[in-house]
């Protein structure tokens, strides 16, 4: 008998040199059109504006060599006559092969994409960046969540029972690492409600800081001090906080005193002074300036204005030359501030005779 004719698994040995030559084949031929159509793909890229064309090069190239050789041992085997069940075990590992490898460029794609986007717009729109990268996250579990559930029903799982055990164990899983869930629901609501963004400069309760990172359980401010603060996502929202990133211009609001002893006239005049320093400064709206009361050991005066910047570099020096400038024009007008005076008695060291009252300024 010819030794090519002996029978191994059901089929002539020389079936299988047939089919070992195939799979050869297959796995060079496809290498062969996998570079080629890469080579054509970068060729093309270089001579486009889009970036569609450069991720699909990206995610081709990203094939394993793996996959392609299951691939063509696939094909290579239905040149054989083999028995059902072997014949379906290498059914389901091909087509498991598959799938992992789809998740492979689906996974790259969302990388590349993600990644792109936030090189364009991290800087022109952080609150978008910041959304993207947390739906970039869900997309890819997503993604793998359903591979899973994928290769779970080609080998014969029921996955409707399967889902709803799981969803029983889920809550006592829910349960216990609910602070986790909640983090994770938490930093969901920031990429989407957008109360903050990275490089924004924000107070949370009595701490301050710029936003720095946000991540899935915990965003992290860098103080002006320049320690790092994490907060938990959950306890964050649950804070007051105050976006100053966001302000479009400044309320200020100072008063000042002076003394009982401040003529009529010029009392009068003080409101009308204090408008035209304000004025003059850049940047600033003037809303009012009056005579607020009469205190304790002073005349009191309220102002407002507007500084038309968020900056608080930009109000410290606008409020500093509003100080110098009232500090001169009282000082060239007579107009003394008021300070706080003390009220003491000196009694006599004759019994009979009343206290005598001075006022210690």
């Amino acid at each position: 008998m010819n030794f090519l004719e002996e029978i191994f698994f059901g089929n002539p040995l020389y079936d299988w040199l047939v089919a070992a030559v195939i799979v050869v084949a297959l796995v060079l031929s496809l290498q062969f059109v996998k570079r080629l159509l890469i080579r054509r793909l970068t060729k093309l890229a270089g001579k486009t504006a889009t970036r569609l064309d450069d991720f699909i090069v990206d995610i081709l190239s990203h094939t394993r060599y793996l996959f392609l050789f299951i691939l063509a041992l696939y094909l290579g085997l239905q040149y054989l006559e083999l028995p059902p069940k072997p014949t379906r075990y290498i059914t389901h590992f091909t087509i498991i092969v598959m799938l992992v490898q789809v998740a492979l460029w689906g996974n790259r794609g969302i990388v590349l994409w993600l990644s792109d986007y936030l090189k364009r717009h991290k800087e022109s729109d952080a609150a978008s960046a910041t959304t993207m990268a947390v739906m970039g996250f869900i997309a890819r579990v997503v993604l793998w969540s359903v591979l899973v559930l994928m290769i779970l029903d080609n080998l014969g799982f029921n996955i409707t029972a399967l889902v709803a055990s799981l969803g029983i164990g889920g809550i006592a899983v829910a349960l216990a690492v609910q602070n986790i869930l909640g983090d994770l629901f938490a930093s969901l609501s920031i990429a989407l409600d957008k109360p903050f963004v990275i490089g924004d400069f924000i107070i949370v309760d009595d701490i301050l800081g710029t936003v720095e990172y946000i991540g899935l359980k915990t965003t992290r401010l860098r103080s002006l001090g320049g320690e790092q603060i994490v907060f938990s996502n959950a306890e964050l929202l649950k804070s007051r906080i105050r976006n100053y990133k966001r302000m479009f211009e400044r309320r200020v609001v100072f008063g000042f005193g002076i003394v009982y002893q401040t003529p009529h006239e010029k009392l009068v005049r003080i409101p009308g002074m204090i408008r035209e320093i304000i004025e003059t400064q850049e940047k600033t709206r003037f809303d009012r300036a009056h005579f607020k009361g009469y205190g304790d050991s002073s005349l009191d005066f309220e102002v407002v204005y507007y500084v038309l910047h968020p900056d608080y570099n930009l109000y410290m020096d606008i409020q500093q030359a509003v100080n110098l400038g009232i500090f001169k024009i009282f000082a060239q007008e007579g107009i003394d501030f008021a300070y706080p005076t003390r009220t003491i008695y000196v009694n006599r060291s004759d019994s009979s005779s009343p206290g005598v009252e001075a006022d210690l300024r």
